[in-house]
């Protein structure tokens, strides 16, 4: 099975050097981007080995996954957006 991946440097390429920066340089944000990778991890290899899940189960592991990516999203925005304005 083709499995999309879901990487924030996948999903945000243009975002590579704020999420390095913020990986490095803010404590939370390192913290969400690991649970968020471990769980895109967990779901991708589900996903792609064809395992047994219930529908709920991996439903919910998803929508935690679209929570945390939204929440890292703002960050690496308002990362940006400071940055610009610092220029």
């Amino acid at each position: 099975m083709q499995v999309e991946h879901h990487d924030l440097h996948h999903e945000f390429p243009e975002l590579a050097d704020a999420i390095h920066a913020l990986k490095l340089g803010n404590a939370h944000f390192a913290k969400l981007f690991d649970s968020y990778h471990r769980l895109t991890g967990k779901v991708e290899d589900l996903e792609e080995h064809d395992m047994p899940i219930a529908d709920f189960t991996m439903e919910d592991m998803k929508k935690q996954r679209i929570k945390l990516k939204d929440e890292l999203y703002n960050m690496l925005l308002a990362f940006r957006a400071g940055q610009q304005a610092a220029q």
